[in-house]
């Protein structure tokens, strides 16, 4: 499963704007994911945007354009959106969606280590 490559460069360009120093790329889940602070934190699983935000904020953010629960595994993830090209295809609502899971990457949980 391939990934949309001009979205993870758009991703890439953003997150260079940030003064975050711990930012690592992982293909997984059949697509990218860019981990901040060693914790998944945005990515593409093919033309979507992923992104890890606040599970309190989730019922409010799906309601917007382009928006729904992530459902990789056929359930809902809770904390875990897609955006598809209607919800990003202003460089607001793009950065909108940034944002929103930078700004939950402090408090979320990392995955424990194998």
């Amino acid at each position: 499963m391939a990934y949309n490559e001009d979205l993870a460069n758009r991703i890439r360009e953003r997150l260079a704007d940030l003064p975050i120093q711990n930012i690592i790329e992982k293909e997984m889940m059949g697509g990218l994911t860019f981990m901040v602070n060693d914790k998944m934190c945005v990515g593409i699983i093919k033309d979507e945007l992923m992104c890890r935000i606040d599970p309190t904020l989730q019922d409010n953010e799906v309601e917007k354009i382009g928006c729904r629960t992530m459902d990789f595994t056929k359930r809902p993830m809770k904390g875990y959106i897609l955006i598809d090209e209607s919800g990003m295809s202003s460089q607001n609502d793009f950065n909108y969606w940034i944002n929103l899971a930078i700004e939950f990457n402090q408090f979320a949980k990392a995955s424990k280590k194998k």
